[in-house]
């Protein structure tokens, strides 16, 4: 009887692990130290990991709009953990410029695509971006029309104002690190390269029209206030670098 209860624990336990889970081993402590497939103790996705954590990019940048990402198609035949062949004839992987309001930048937390870790400097922020036709958007309105992009720790490494706190004190002067969420908009022209965000759709469902996603982001440029910023013209942009 203690031997059947023995083998039936080992049984449940199998099955109720996690899919393709791969615990980070010792020794990773920052961002350098994590695999570009990423590692963690639930189910994860290398080929999904190994998209988010492109650090740079030479392709010359398509100008596109929120419209145009929000109108991409979902994936028909994709199965998860496999090739994404799919996913780039849909888009996958160009390098885009949009033009939109940014209403917040969050704190990301712990993701496989980082191996667990969990510092500021090594974890995601996740940007909110608005299609820049709207008059006066707020998070309560319009986030769930958005389009997200983000902030990844790789590319911080090369960009190191792509953080929180620089984009959020951008966008409301009057934000503190106190605060969840700066209040305002800010215009913004962002680059980057378009991701299907195939762990969402498969697992957590966001409410938002679209999980298409600008990920990771490699340039991001304001317009000033008072100033006039046109999608197609570099003339009064600010780099966030600056």
């Amino acid at each position: 009887m203690k031997r059947s209860l023995i083998i039936l624990f080992l049984l449940v336990s199998v099955f109720c692990a996690p899919a393709d889970a791969q615990p980070c081993p010792d020794g990773i402590n920052n961002i350098t130290d994590c695999p570009d497939e990423g590692c963690g103790d639930h189910a994860f996705d290398p080929q999904l990991n190994k998209q988010k954590n492109i650090r740079s990019d030479d392709q010359q940048p398509t100008l596109r709009s929120i419209r145009w990402i929000k109108g991409l198609a979902d994936p028909t035949n994709f199965t998860e953990n496999g090739n994404r062949d799919e996913l780039k004839q849909l888009g996958e992987g160009q390098k885009i410029t949009v033009v939109a309001w940014a209403l917040t930048a969050r704190r990301g937390g712990s993701e496989t695509c980082n191996c667990q870790l969990t510092r500021v400097a090594d974890t995601d922020n996740h940007i909110v971006l608005v299609y820049p036709g709207v008059k006066n958007p707020t998070l309560a309105k319009n986030e769930s029309s958005s389009v997200t992009a983000e902030f990844t720790p790789r590319t911080r490494l090369d960009h190191p104002n792509f953080t929180r706190n620089k984009l959020n004190r951008v966008i409301d002067a009057n934000w503190n690190t106190a605060l969840a969420n700066p209040s305002g908009k800010l215009l913004v022209r962002v680059t980057g390269l378009l991701l299907f965000d195939s762990f969402h759709f498969f697992h957590l469902t966001l409410k938002r029209d679209t999980n298409w996603e600008i990920h990771p982001v490699l340039k991001m440029e304001y317009c000033p206030e008072g100033e006039t910023c046109r999608a197609d013209s570099d003339a009064n942009w600010r780099d966030l670098e600056e």
